[in-house]
């Protein structure tokens, strides 16, 4: 088990965990019915919190965020001499957590996405976990919700009696979500994004060399061109060129407290 603490990624806080670190303080957490929120970072989700304060300062509130993608596993390393031997994939984790949640016979609760991509998600991951127990799902509205909507989808999570929260709302509206209600509802959330259209056989997943060297985006890239080109063509260069700054240190990472806005996506 790997569990070095937090540490900075151009001024974003990572945990330096492997899968079985970060599966068990996801479970020990839901076992005591006590609030964690939780991301997996890529490029992507890390660059959201470099270029836009009010979402760093969020990013370094949660409890953990896991290194998702091999280039912020590298810069781990890099950085801080970590010797990570792997990343922590968002949909593997999330499988990891079924399957120790099931074990447990802890319910867990899947919110955003479609419904007829949580059903089909629901019935993939009772196939694989039979034990599993699915407190219930809930679709995402697409849109902002009022302070009492959110307070009603917290109150719905909660009499459900799920004891882990799935997110997938897609980045960065997952990692505010989790942010935002990690008080409301007082059980782990975990914004785990595509994993969600993975497990419910909707999109294909990189194959494992891709997944090893790096290339899962460009294998992304490929599958959704429009919508996804311009987030690597701009940010993974971006990432790239503010990586080396920081590892000759010619720039540093201050972390910024703004207050952020709540903005309620639901």
């Amino acid at each position: 088990m790997i569990d070095q603490g937090k540490h900075s990624v151009l001024g974003i806080q990572i945990n330096a965990v492997d899968y079985e670190a970060a599966t068990d303080r996801i479970l020990t957490a839901a076992a005591a019915r006590k609030p964690l929120a939780g991301a997996a970072l890529a490029v992507h989700g890390v660059m959201t919190g470099v270029l836009d304060a009010e979402q760093g300062y969020r990013l370094n509130s949660l409890d953990l965020v896991v290194p998702d993608g091999q280039p912020v596993r590298w810069a781990l390393n890099w950085l801080h001499k970590i010797a990570l031997p792997d990343r922590v994939y968002g949909p593997t984790l999330m499988l990891k957590v079924c399957d120790r949640a099931a074990q447990a016979g802890l319910p867990i609760y899947l919110y955003g996405s479609q419904s007829t991509v949580l059903a089909a998600l629901q019935t993939n991951l009772q196939t694989r976990f039979p034990q599993l127990l699915v407190a219930g799902y809930q679709p995402s509205k697409f849109r902002q919700v009022s302070e009492q909507e959110q307070a009603e989808i917290a109150e719905g999570i909660r009499a459900s009696g799920a004891a882990i929260v799935f997110v997938g709302l897609g980045c960065p509206r997952q990692e505010v979500w989790v942010y935002e209600n990690r008080d409301l509802i007082g059980v782990p959330c975990l914004a785990v994004g595509a994993a969600f259209d993975f497990h419910a056989g909707l999109l294909p997943q990189a194959p494992a060399w891709m997944q090893k060297r790096g290339l899962e985006w460009l294998f992304r890239m490929v599958q959704e061109p429009s919508r996804l080109w311009k987030r690597y063509v701009f940010l993974n260069p971006a990432y790239l060129v503010l990586l080396l700054l920081q590892v000759l240190k010619l720039k540093r990472f201050k972390p910024t407290k703004p207050l952020p806005d709540a903005l309620r996506y639901g």
